[in-house]
Parts: structure tokens; C-alpha cells; sequence
């Protein structure tokens, strides 16, 4: 007959060799968090180009600033849903949840198209500055989406492709964000279809690799 003091001290051995887990912050502090870069960023460019010419464009062109709105939202709301995928039981249908301000930046932006009047200081950008403002988005998409994957490399996304397209969508719309500080352009087609070919990569380039890394199996390998 087995000595039942050999399963008590084979579970204590084993006990012995786990390593505590620390448990993942909820998805709303974890938004803080990245939020909170954003926001340093943001003060960043301000405190260079001042508030002054953002607040006077949105003044003469109100939906301007209703645009800027939507991309601030539909960055907060990306990022939230970026971290509660990661969340064992949450519901995909939350993947949703920027649609609603994704609208409405992309509806205000495309009004702009239709005024008769150009915003103050502005002017219709030309295909260089267009691109600038492709360069910028991509370029500041590429920090910040490193820094969401690696806060989401300790999560376990079921959905590693669409929690890493949330995370492209949020680091586009934060970008897009930041560029209304010091974007002197006036709504224009050729500086939308900029803009929403920047969301385009910056969203696909995180599918293909975000969703890549995020993936149980190279977590485990890494």
C-alpha cells in the first residue's frame, strides 16, 4: 500500500517550485497608464506650439474641433477595449465600442470638406504637407503601439489579431489627436485621405505584427 505521506510531499515539492503571479491591474487603470504618456506628449507640443492656433481653428471651424473629439475618444475607448480583451470572460461584442466615435471623427472630418470657408490660420495643405501629416501619424502610432503591446504582453488575449487592431486604432486616433496641436491645415480631401491612409498602415501593421506577438504560443517561447 502506497505511504499516503508521498502525495502530501510530492503536492508540497511541487508547491514549492510556483512562482507567485501578480494579478493585471483592471483595463480602465491600465488605460490611465497609457493615457497618461499620451497626455505627456500632448503637453509637450503644447508648451511648444502653444494653444492659442489649435483653439482659434476650432473657433472658426467648429467641426474641427468636434473631429478632435472624436479622436481623442475613439483612442480612449480603443485602449480600454485593448486591455479588457485580455481579460479571461469579456465579451468580443466590446470590440464595438469605438465605432460610435470613430463616426463622429470621421463625420466631422469629412464635413470640413463642405464649408465655403477656409479655418482661421490654416490653408488647404499641399501633397508635401499632406505627407507630413502621414509621417507624423505613423511616426509618433509606432511608440505608442509598442508601448500597448508590451503592457498587453502579461495579458492573455484570446483574440490576439483584434486586440491588436484596437491597439493600432488607438495609437492612430492618439496621433491624430496630437497632430491638432500643431496641425495648420484646414480640412481638404488630399489631407484626409493622408490621414486616413496613416490609420490604415498603422492598423495593419498591427495586425499583422501586433497580433503576432501578442499570441499565446510566442509569449510562452519569449
Amino acid at each position: 500500500m502506497a505511504d499516503p505521506h508521498v502525495h502530501d510531499r510530492l503536492i508540497d515539492a511541487l508547491g514549492a517550485q510556483l512562482a507567485p503571479v501578480r494579478r493585471l491591474r483592471p483595463p480602465w487603470l491600465r488605460t490611465l497608464g497609457w493615457l497618461s504618456v499620451v497626455a505627456a506628449i500632448a503637453l509637450a507640443l503644447l508648451a511648444h506650439y502653444g494653444s492659442a492656433p489649435m483653439l482659434a481653428r476650432w473657433a472658426g471651424a467648429p467641426d474641427l474641433g468636434w473631429a478632435g473629439l472624436g479622436a481623442v475618444l475613439t483612442a480612449i475607448a480603443a485602449a480600454w477595449v485593448a486591455f479588457a480583451l485580455g481579460v479571461p470572460g469579456r465579451r468580443v461584442a466590446w470590440a464595438w465600442l469605438p465605432l460610435a466615435p470613430a463616426l463622429l471623427w470621421i463625420g466631422a472630418s469629412g464635413l470640413g470638406c463642405l464649408r465655403g470657408w477656409i479655418a482661421p490660420a490654416t490653408h488647404v495643405a499641399s501633397a508635401p504637407e499632406a505627407g507630413d501629416c502621414l509621417f507624423f501619424i505613423i511616426g509618433f502610432s509606432v511608440p505608442l503601439s509598442a508601448l500597448l503591446v508590451v503592457l498587453l504582453r502579461r495579458a492573455c488575449p484570446l483574440r490576439p489579431v483584434l486586440t491588436a487592431m484596437m491597439v493600432g486604432l488607438a495609437s492612430a486616433a492618439a496621433s491624430a489627436s496630437l497632430l491638432e496641436i500643431c496641425h495648420a491645415y484646414d480640412a481638404a480631401a488630399t489631407d484626409l485621405a493622408m490621414h486616413a491612409l496613416a490609420v490604415a498602415v498603422v492598423v495593419g501593421a498591427n495586425a499583422a505584427l501586433g497580433g503576432r506577438l501578442l499570441a499565446p504560443g510566442v509569449r510562452r517561447a519569449s
